[in-house]
């Protein structure tokens, strides 16, 4: 089974600029994500598709294949995923007549999601039948559906979903899942018949907390630093 692994990294960022190059616990913050997809045992192709010329250099230091330069059209602060990731599998199709039967994207954000991560997620895509497998993680108390809240047009705070106070408990509460931006996994019909890499047949891929921390700020930054540092000082 052809499984295509693509790493998505853009060179703009905001909340941390240049962030996916940026050196986080001493490596580059994109090596992470290179490493943990280079030691998958189920990725048979992996590549880069990227506008950044210096995670270019690093991908193909690395043995990483960056078969084209993402386009600028396609490398906008407001550009979805889902044209990144049908570009770089027609261009495969096209230059390289490859197509797999699986893909998985990785972001280079999620630096402490692992290998085992990567093919317990693959392996769940192949024995669920589903169309895709999408990494979650809980969501916590404070970011409940029935806990946010939102600013009417009068700027008076609303419920984002009406709840009865009197059992408006954290324990009472439905439980929520987050997509943590770790891994999207999904298959290559999906992709194509659907124009999706949801389709309707979604697969939960649980992750826990730490594992789930998807990079945006620097406050991000800091706490992913700190487990980076505490993981490798307790090899």
């Amino acid at each position: 089974m052809e499984v295509l692994g693509i790493i998505i990294a853009r060179k703009g960022s905001k909340g941390v600029p240049g962030k996916n190059v940026k050196f986080i616990n001493g490596r580059p913050l994109i090596s992470y994500t290179i490493d943990s997809a280079k030691k998958s045992k189920l990725i048979t192709k992996l590549i880069l598709s990227t506008d950044c010329d210096d995670a270019k250099k690093i991908a193909i230091n690395s043995d990483i294949e960056v078969p084209f330069k993402r386009p600028s059209y396609l490398s906008k602060d407001d550009t979805p995923g889902l044209p990144v990731i049908k570009h770089a599998v027609d261009f495969l199709r096209a230059n390289q007549n490859y197509r797999p039967d699986l893909v998985i994207v990785l972001q280079p954000t999620s630096p402490m999601r692992t290998e085992f991560d990567i093919d317990d997620a693959i392996s769940l895509l192949i024995s669920s039948k589903s169309d895709s497998v999408v990494s979650v993680v809980k969501a916590e108390h404070s970011v409940n559906p029935f806990s946010v809240m939102q600013l009417n047009k009068e700027k008076f705070l609303t419920p984002f979903l009406e709840f009865d106070e009197v059992n408006n408990l954290r324990q009472k509460k439905p439980i929520f899942y987050a997509r943590n931006g770790a891994i999207y996994a999904f298959t290559f019909e999906c992709l194509i018949n659907k124009n999706s890499i949801y389709g309707d047949l979604i697969t939960p891929y649980f992750m826990e907390k730490k594992k789930s921390f998807d990079i945006d700020d620097y406050v991000d930054w800091e706490i992913v630093e700190y487990f980076l540092r505490k993981e490798e000082n307790e090899k």
